[in-house]
């Protein structure tokens, strides 16, 4: 594709991405064009660049940091794979090794395993011109007579005579499956053939490696029941025990156990799963097994390029490291929330970190997806993208080898964080965060993580909570303190659409990474597969909060149910928005239509959320407005189709609402259901009834006076 877009040399990314002013942040980043460049610390009050937005505004802020940097080349080294350190075992008869293997990119030549050491000694299986083959030294020994068939489980047990003899015995085993046709051209095998001699003195072993090779080579598939017999020390690794942790248990009582790098899948089915269990905790015996790929990266592992001391007094906010390197300049956003123990303000905005990660280096726009059209003019942040996937794939896509994207880490650079970048999640956040800071208002700036970490505790000190316009991926541990924290009377301001809809975990053992399992139903570009839906972070079920129990309806009033990029609409006033308990919202509004314009042409677009009663909106919740005059593009979500997809015309269901309700100790709910209310709010400076709007509502939130009680029904 020719493209007409400007280089992109710099990115970075920085950890942790939300702390305490008083504490410390770390810059890794790199340039494909190594030299100096000049880094300041700004604070970003708006990042979005165009001509929808208020205007691109960010403030230098006085660092300690050094005015110019030397950058460097980094690079990003991806694939999964497992380490088991075997110092200390010399070799002097014989190796013995049985594992199963299942391959899915077996057209690849591939390194399955490899046993290394001292004096050249190589042992181990790889896969080459779709074939299987035992590597004993620099010589390759084919395995089987036929072509490898990927998505097939192949037991192979090799036994290495290192002595003169120099003989390599190998037996391949193809498990049948649950298909009486599929298993029947199948074939298994066995043979002794003669290798060259390898000297049995001095062969001290290093490093076994699971899925890659000492020379970097990647493997793309499953391993499950590795055994070794090193003469006569027997290892044997279970990936069935301790599943969340980054350790692979040797069982053997030898202590010769591994660690995982780039985060490969685990909780996923082994060879003897058949379908009488769906939950790894239940029968782990049925999910030994762990899936590699080439393109995993959980962290770039780059040299820390610059770091700093936040003050303490510095104020909360939304702050990036900014880079200049003669024309190009990037920015590496990260989030200050208020010293441990110093005042914080009366209300907070949330960046969606988790919706950030599962959307991190997403390629929808050249692509394309099944409501995404691919581009062909891209930002150079997406081209960057386009041009480089050893940035890692994001939760809207398939491995390489077809498998769903069911992790995602921010210890990588994440080319949509960044100002301007997207027209979806941080850059549209950045514009409610300029509204608030219109508004003059003092507001501080939380993440997703800080809630999952600290619980009610991180938003107990604030009377308002302001979401950003996609909050969609949500822990338990999140959704548990947000409900907390509106039964002790918190006001909360939903300001977008499609939220708190799938499920994510988190883990203690990879830090900054998120698990994600697209279960069941639900707008999605992978689902997983069977067998598959229970988090290995956590053992819970992963998918829809909606079909969990906790359906969003009941946190914010109304729910996913529609999607269409064509055009976005205004709304309609509701005889409930003259109500006496919610007339106040609309103080300074005159029309019966509002947010008419906008990005898209109105506040009601892209996905949408309306209000239901039978998943859980709570009666007494007044529906203010709502928008139905969308285009054909705009149709009903996945979980909302029954037994047909024949839907009538116009669809009921495609609608958003805005929703306003009561709850627990004097708190409230405002919620507009729309991922485009972001451009409205921001259309002629903040000067519209959007923004009128949503400035009464959070006036309204922050006064002390309690919401009285709704009248009974």
């Amino acid at each position: 594709m020719v493209t007409d877009t400007p280089t992109k040399s710099i990115t970075g990314y920085c950890e942790p991405l939300s702390m305490r002013a008083g504490e410390g942040v770390k810059l890794m980043a790199s340039s494909h064009s190594p030299g100096q460049a000049q880094l300041d610390l700004v604070q970003i009050i708006c990042g979005d660049p165009t001509r929808s937005g208020p205007g691109f505004n960010e403030i230098e802020i006085p660092s300690n940091l050094p005015n110019t940097i030397q950058l460097t080349e980094q690079p990003l080294v991806p694939g999964s794979f497992g380490l088991v350190n075997l110092t200390g075992i010399n070799v002097t008869r014989r190796v013995d090794c049985e594992l199963h293997v299942y391959p899915t990119r077996a057209h690849e030549d591939q390194t399955v395993f490899e046993l290394y050491g001292s004096n050249g000694f190589r042992f181990g299986v790889i896969i080459k011109d779709h074939e299987f083959r035992g590597l004993v030294g620099s010589t390759e020994i084919p395995l089987s007579a036929g072509p490898i068939i990927d998505r097939r489980w192949y037991h192979l047990v090799l036994s290495l005579d290192v002595t003169s003899i120099g003989e390599l015995s190998t037996s391949l085993t193809v498990l049948p499956t649950r298909s009486p046709g599929r298993d029947l051209a199948t074939v298994s095998e066995s043979h002794t053939k003669n290798v060259v001699p390898i000297a049995p003195d001095n062969n001290a072993l290093s490093t076994l490696i699971f899925g890659a090779s000492q020379t970097g080579q990647r493997y793309d598939g499953r391993i499950a029941r590795p055994r070794l017999k090193i003469d006569d020390i027997e290892l044997a690794w279970d990936f069935a025990q301790e599943m969340f942790a980054r350790k692979i248990l040797d069982v053997s009582g030898n202590n010769r156990h591994g660690i995982l790098h780039q985060l490969p899948a685990r909780a996923v089915t082994g060879p003897d799963w058949d379908g009488s269990e769906h939950a790894w905790k239940t029968n782990p015996e049925h999910y030994d097994a762990i899936h590699f790929h080439s393109d995993d990266l959980y962290d770039a592992e780059w040299n820390t390029t610059a770091e700093i001391k936040l003050p303490q007094d510095l104020p909360s906010g939304i702050y990036a490291f900014r880079l200049r390197q003669g024309e190009e300049i990037d920015r590496i956003p990260f989030f200050v929330r208020p010293a441990r123990g110093k005042p914080t303000a009366d209300i907070a905005l949330l960046m969606s970190s988790c919706t950030y990660m599962a959307y991190a280096n997403h390629r929808m726009l050249f692509e394309g997806a099944d409501f995404v059209a691919a581009r062909s003019k891209l930002r150079p942040e997406h081209e960057y993208i386009r041009q480089h996937r050893e940035l890692g794939p994001s939760m809207y896509e398939k491995h390489d080898d077809g498998s769903g994207v069911m992790y995602s880490s921010r210890r990588r650079p994440i080319l949509q964080l960044r100002p301007g970048a997207d027209g979806w999640n941080f850059t549209p956040d950045t514009d409610i965060n300029a509204f608030m800071a219109h508004l003059e208002l003092d507001h501080d700036v939380i993440a997703d993580e800080d809630i999952h970490h600290e619980g009610y505790e991180a938003l107990e000190p604030y009377r308002v909570i302001v979401t950003g316009s996609h909050p969609e991926y949500w822990s338990t541990a999140m959704i548990e303190a947000l409900d907390q924290w509106q039964r002790n009377g918190g006001r909360l301001l939903y300001l977008g659409g499609n939220g708190f809809y799938w499920r994510v975990a988190f883990s203690d053992e990879w830090p900054g990474a998120i698990e994600l399992r697209r279960a069941e139903d639900g707008v999605r570009n992978w689902q997983t597969e069977p067998g598959e839906s229970y988090h290995s972070f956590t053992g819970e079920y992963g998918g829809l909060w909606r079909r969990l129990g906790r359906a969003p309806n009941e946190l914010v009033g109304v729910g996913f149910a529609a999607q269409g990029f064509e055009r976005a609409a205004g709304y309609r006033r509701a005889s409930a928005s003259y109500d006496s308990r919610a007339a106040w919202i609309f103080d300074g509004v005159e029309d019966e239509m509002i947010g008419t314009s906008g990005l898209g042409g109105g506040a009601a677009g892209q996905e949408l959320d309306s209000y239901n009663e039978a998943l859980g909106s709570p009666a007494h919740a007044l529906v203010l407005a709502s928008a139905t005059d969308f285009g054909a593009d705009m149709t009903r979500t996945k979980e909302e189709l029954d037994a047909s997809i024949v839907v009538p015309s116009p669809d009921p269901v495609v609608r958003s609402d805005i929703v306003f309700f009561e709850t627990p100790e004097g708190g409230a709910v405002f919620s507009v259901g729309s991922i485009s209310w972001f451009g409205a709010l921001a259309r002629n400076d903040f000067d519209n009834d959007v923004a009128r709007i949503t400035e009464n509502v959070i006036r309204r939130f922050l006064a002390s006076e309690k919401f009285p009680l709704p009248p009974a029904s």
